[in-house]
């Protein structure tokens, strides 16, 4: 294994609430209302659509605010990893990457090991415009079984509403999170700081007909099904495991241009996390003295999550 170089979930393809379209000769995110699956692929117009997207409109009618999902890993926190990152919003480099505790900062010839205290009371972070950044892996449907979806996310409510979910269905479940039948749904609210209008976070529930009861008993099955054809769970976390310790930071240079260009957006305030489909979609930016004590605010329970 090359040391220094992340070893992350095989990714087949894209979730997101949102896009990035060229506005007066500028590459700005755009927010959305519903959920788009996309390939890797990319051409003119922006992500190629994934065949997984007609046919999961096919199952609903309307917006597609809902993907039925399993999970790689039983432990929660391989599905999901959060942290506060700050991006060059030039070259779309990761600069640094912390956990709230300790950071990783990236300088001209080596890599540091800083205290993180958080973007709120960190000058380096407020200069740079770090903020919390989640990803999360997903399988969905039957065609390849480690192969997953990544969502990207800088919204707060996404990443504290899935890191909840994901913790309390692997205690729930006895630590059979990789076997329960879930979905990922998108949920709206209002807050002061989007004036009273609709904004959009992801959450994961019991998929749509069922029960969290008959969701455990499938989850149970499920395992014992695997345990006798020799799947081994454990193992499969343990290399996870050691595969994101491996580097320093998870995204390539390739998906960090990426990262930088949708989420860490050179324009000020068009990437803030009021604004863009993958973070609140559906909210306008803050202003005034209401909108920054709301920021205030999440920023404390980003922490405390």
């Amino acid at each position: 294994m090359l040391k220094g170089l992340s070893i992350t979930p095989p990714v087949i393809g894209r979730i997101s609430i949102g896009r990035v379209v060229e506005k007066n000769g500028k590459r700005l995110p755009e927010k959305d209302d519903q959920f788009t699956v996309t390939s890797q692929v990319q051409n003119r117009e922006g992500w190629m659509l994934h065949p997984a997207d007609q046919a999961l409109r096919k199952l609903q009618p309307g917006k597609l605010r809902a993907i039925p999902v399993r999970f790689l890993f039983n432990d929660p926190d391989l599905n999901l990893r959060a942290e506060y990152s700050l991006f060059d919003r030039e070259t779309g480099r990761p600069l640094c990457v912390g956990n709230g505790e300790t950071c990783k900062r990236a300088n001209d010839s080596s890599i540091e090991s800083l205290p993180c205290p958080s973007p709120d009371g960190c000058a380096f972070g407020q200069k740079g415009g770090c903020k919390p950044y989640g990803r999360l892996n997903v399988l969905i449907g039957d065609e390849d079984e480690l192969g997953s979806f990544i969502f990207r996310t800088t919204s707060y409510n996404s990443i504290r509403t899935l890191a909840a979910r994901l913790h309390y269905f692997s205690a729930v479940s006895g630590n059979l999170l990789a076997c329960l039948p879930l979905e990922l749904k998108l949920r709206g609210k209002s807050t002061t700081q989007s004036y009273r209008s609709a904004i959009y976070y992801v959450d994961l529930g019991v998929r749509s007909g069922s029960t969290l009861e008959a969701a455990i008993i499938e989850a149970r099955e499920l395992d014992a099904r695997r345990k006798a054809a020799g799947f081994d769970q454990v193992a499969l976390d343990v290399a996870a495991r050691a595969g994101f310790s491996n580097g320093a930071f998870e995204d390539s240079i390739e998906e960090s241009a990426a990262v930088s260009e949708e989420f860490y957006p050179s324009e000020p305030g068009s990437g803030d996390s009021q604004g863009h489909g993958n973070t609140e979609a559906g909210a306008p930016p803050a202003s005034g003295l209401i909108g920054k004590l709301e920021q205030r605010a999440a920023l404390l329970g980003g922490k405390a999550a």
